[in-house]
């Protein structure tokens, strides 16, 4: 009988020894003594590797040659209790074959250090990689966590277009969608592009948020999430930006703000604690790795917890709801302000806060995540619900240390007249919004929503400094390669 595949996850958990298994995989590294070949093998079930052990003299030459770093094998064997430090299990081999051979010569992934910036040149071997194998097996928990939370709460899963002829945020920040040839393209008697001769027959872009689109969901089905792919044409080079990335967006009836800090500190919570639960060797890797990083950073540039204390510091700490104008008297007086050691000081209400000003309240202030609400209405989107003051709507940012904002979101303006007064005072086209609004026409209600940036989870979760590495194939200004 033909043996099965076995994940190497599954060999290493095992406590049976004397049985015959087959594995596949990539060589990690190949190491020779006298009379034995020690081969480490991995597959991608799990960062820890399977060690493999060879008698050299029961194995044709050729193939022991073509066993590299990179090189893919097949290796039935016995499993025996492992005389090494590290793992209880290696598998005795009687049968090696050559699935595909990595030329040592070129392979560019050798067992040694390989910079960040190195491994986004070849983002299409740096999966193979520790470090990347760890971050893309939580990231994939992370995906499942989310909808299994949403999924416990009886949300439906709603796909919206990628495909929008709306600017959800009114940043204007657009990548265009269009089939018109663009060495020829047509214009009209105003010398306009013709969109009319487009695809669509009017001007498409890719969404930058499918939360207008949840919100016509949620109007007819109650509670609703979207998952899905967002794109922003903003030509930034920063640690904390995208071309494309992942949203997450919830959107409720018959909530109001209140509801929706609840659920967004339930959702992080409970994202965090299947991570915690269910990624213990990947995040240990990745705790052990950002601490060997830190030994090269000045001190006050180093953080304060390690990568899984400060998991923990969100599930054990019940997140502090202050208004935006407490949180501006609180900046404003501290210490940091009056000796300018802010970067933008805090002089006057009506200021948007900066990722120091957050982090101020959340690591040394409250010690504890907080969320601020009811920020001024000037620095808002259009369609969060305004507030009797006439000064502040009723939105909230979740603040997570290390990282400043971590979610954004608001009871929407559901009253019709209120919300056509706040679009006619930024100079929005009501026309284009028709649908929006007319939601508001038949049996409108309160409900609210928010949005958070997956990568920007992640980033928080695995620890990594820079968001193009907690993505597969990053796009960035000038970086489409993969």
């Amino acid at each position: 009988m033909i043996a099965k595949r076995k994940k190497i996850a599954l060999v290493l958990e095992s406590v049976e020894t004397g049985v015959e298994v087959l594995v596949m995989g990539w060589v990690r590294t190949k190491r020779e003594a006298k009379n034995v070949i020690f081969i480490n093998l991995n597959d991608g079930s799990t960062i820890n590797n399977l060690q493999v052990v060879a008698n050299p003299s029961n194995f044709d030459q050729s193939i022991l040659d073509k066993i590299n770093t990179g090189t893919a094998v097949k290796v039935n064997g016995t499993l025996i209790e492992s005389g090494g430090a590290g793992q209880k299990v290696e598998l005795a081999a009687s049968t090696i074959e050559i699935l595909g051979v990595a030329d040592p010569e070129k392979f560019p992934l050798q067992p040694k250090k390989h910079s960040l910036e190195f491994l986004r040149e070849i983002a299409h071997l740096r999966p193979r990689t520790n470090t990347f194998g760890a971050i893309f097996r939580i990231r994939h928990a992370m995906i499942f966590a989310v909808h299994g939370f949403f999924n416990s709460k009886g949300f439906l899963n709603i796909h919206t277009p990628i495909i929008t002829g709306s600017d959800a945020e009114g940043a204007g920040e657009l990548f265009k969608v269009t089939t018109l040839y663009l060495e020829d393209i047509q214009r009209n008697e105003e010398g306009k592009v013709d969109f009319r001769k487009d695809f669509f027959e009017k001007e498409t872009n890719l969404t930058v948020s499918g939360q207008l689109e949840a919100e016509l969901a949620a109007s007819a089905l109650g509670e609703v999430y979207t998952f899905g792919p967002t794109f922003r044409a903003e030509n930034s080079n920063t640690t904390r930006h995208l071309a494309e990335f992942w949203m997450i967006e919830p959107e409720m009836a018959f909530y109001d703000l209140e509801d929706n800090m609840t659920l967004a500190e339930e959702f992080v919570k409970s994202v965090i604690n299947y991570v915690l639960e269910n990624c213990s060797s990947d995040l240990a890797f990745l705790q052990n790795r950002e601490q060997e990083e830190e030994k090269n950073k000045p001190q006050q540039e180093r953080n304060e917890m390690n990568l899984i204390d400060r998991l923990k510091f969100i599930l054990n700490n019940s997140f502090e709801r202050i208004t935006y104008t407490e949180a501006i008297d609180i900046l404003k007086n501290s210490n940091l302000n009056k000796k300018k050691k802010f970067q933008f000081l805090i002089e006057e209400w009506g200021t948007d806060l900066q990722s120091e000003h957050e982090r101020y309240l959340v690591e040394k202030h409250f010690k504890k995540p907080v969320i601020i609400y009811n920020y001024p209405k000037e620095i808002k989107a259009f369609y969060m619900r305004q507030n009797e003051d006439g000064k502040t709507v009723a939105a909230m940012d979740v603040l997570f240390p290390g990282i400043g904002e971590i979610i954004g979101g608001s009871q929407r303006e559901e009253r019709l007249e209120h919300l056509l007064s706040r679009i006619n005072e930024l100079k929005i086209n009501a026309e284009s919004l028709w649908w929006y609004l007319e939601i508001r026409k038949f049996g409108s209600v309160p409900h609210s929503g928010f949005g958070l940036g997956f990568e920007r989870f992640v980033q928080f979760v695995t620890g990594m400094s820079n968001i193009r590495d907690v993505i597969p194939f990053p796009r960035t200004p000038g970086n489409a390669e993969f």
